[in-house]
């Protein structure tokens, strides 16, 4: 396993650890009798979940093009 491939796994299990949890939430959220609530939390959880994978693809896009430290810039 390369260098770059052990720094991808932990990003990768944080997010799916954190879409799970969305999943979780979505499914117990379902159960809102108040639609409009249910809608709302329900767009809530997708769009953090979009988010989420968005950060999860620029982060492989670093650890790839070797911007590992972004600190290291200032």
């Amino acid at each position: 396993m390369s260098n770059s491939s052990k720094k991808l796994v932990a990003p990768i299990i944080i997010t799916l650890l954190i879409i799970i949890y969305m999943i979780a939430l979505f499914i117990t959220w379902s159960y809102i009798s108040q639609m409009f609530l249910r809608l709302l939390g329900s767009l809530i959880l997708l769009v953090l979940m979009g988010v989420s994978i968005y950060v999860l693809i620029e982060r492989i896009k670093e650890i790839r093009s070797g911007e590992e430290d972004d600190l290291s810039k200032y």
